[in-house]
């Protein structure tokens, strides 16, 4: 068989018999910049707005060491890439570096005017390092750069984000995580720090704001609807942490389950398909979304936007662009000209049984088999 368009030949030696459908060769063949009878135009619009930007596919590359250095992104936003997430200035490494000084420094120790100059030396450091970072990047890409604070206090990031805005970033996200294992923590406490950052940052910064939260909360639903109320620009469900694992062999700790897995989705997937109709800010989701599938599955529960990283590492920066081929194929193939008009048709707002994204329980699918079988 030999398919043709006006840009591309395609040869397959693949059988379908007569019943095939133009679908199912437009998934596999199509192009992201999709031919009409008309030319180069593009029939189907995969561009949205989030965080205030103006953003050409809702594939965001997310915080990683893929984003560390500016020779990578070049590459991502060829591949087609909406926006890139620079790799995440993480405070809790600060923290790390300032301890380590201390320790190193004898029975003596450091006066207080010592303490007080390794504290600010360590932070410019770390901040010229990231400044340079976004510098490079914005000189290196078109689409937007956002930077990236990973954090667990609200204490630093006054100074931090000054520079960051200076340096000429697009937007601004905030990865907070607040491991809830300190027992001397009360739920209440770990949901104000969250505030407090964000409430500090705002303060500091013109800056698009978005965060990117956990989903460890005593109620999940009403901590995302208060998140997205704070007046930020955008909410990211779910940042995805180290695990341990344990080596029998050797009995120490292994990190368990480095990158996502395509069955990692469904969680951001029920949240935000509950959350999406009621959030005060457009939703991202990010762990597990893998493939055009998953993004398609992502926009259809209200999302805007999908950030990637595992499958990055695991099938290099041309999955960005087999993603939006996937989903400008999916659009076509439902006779849609933008994301707006499928966005969100499967969130809880919207579908005619709300009540399948409350299900805990797997009773009516066993009854199903046990019937069946």
């Amino acid at each position: 068989m030999v398919f043709l368009t006006n840009k591309t030949q395609y040869h397959t030696t693949y059988s379908m018999g007569s019943s095939w459908k133009p679908f199912i060769l437009r998934k596999i063949f199509y192009h992201v910049n999709l031919i009409t009878t008309e030319g180069d135009k593009m029939k189907q619009d995969i561009s949205i707005k989030f965080a205030g930007l103006s953003i050409k596919s809702p594939v965001i590359v997310a915080s990683s060491g893929l984003t560390g250095t500016a020779a990578q992104l070049k590459e991502f936003e060829e591949h087609g890439a909406g926006a890139i997430v620079l790799k995440s200035i993480f405070e809790e490494e600060i923290h790390f570096e300032y301890a380590k000084e201390l320790a190193g420094a004898g029975p003596a120790g450091y006066s207080q005017e010592d303490l007080d100059y390794l504290d600010a030396k360590i932070k410019q450091d770390n901040v010229t390092k990231y400044v340079q970072l976004i510098s490079e990047a914005k000189e290196t890409v078109d689409i937007p750069v956002i930077a990236s604070i990973n954090c667990v206090s609200s204490h630093e990031w006054t100074y931090f984000t000054k520079k960051i805005e200076q340096a000429g970033a697009d937007a601004l996200e905030l990865n907070i995580f607040v491991q809830p294992s300190d027992v001397r923590k009360s739920a209440q406490e770990i949901e104000n720090t969250y505030f407090q950052i964000i409430d500090s940052v705002q303060k500091t910064t013109s800056l698009p704001l978005i965060v990117k939260m956990s989903h460890f909360f005593t109620n999940l639903g009403d901590m995302i609807q208060r998140v997205s109320h704070t007046g930020i620009d955008g909410l990211v469900l779910f940042n995805k942490y180290f695990s341990p694992d344990v080596d029998l062999r050797t009995k120490r700790l292994t990190a368990a389950g480095i990158f996502s897995n395509p069955q990692d989705l469904i969680l951001p997937l029920r949240w935000i398909a509950i959350s999406s109709g009621s959030a005060g800010c457009p939703l991202a989701a990010s762990t597990g979304v893998h493939d055009g599938e998953g993004l398609v599955k992502m926009i259809l529960a209200g999302a805007h936007a999908v950030e990637i990283a595992s499958t990055l590492y695991q099938e290099g920066p041309q999955q960005i662009q087999m993603m939006n081929d996937y989903l400008a194929s999916y659009m076509e193939s439902e006779n849609v000209q933008n994301l707006d008009e499928i966005r969100g048709i499967v969130s809880k707002e919207k579908i005619s049984n709300p009540a399948v994204f409350e299900r805990v329980q797997f009773m009516k699918y066993f009854s199903d088999r046990k019937e069946n079988s």
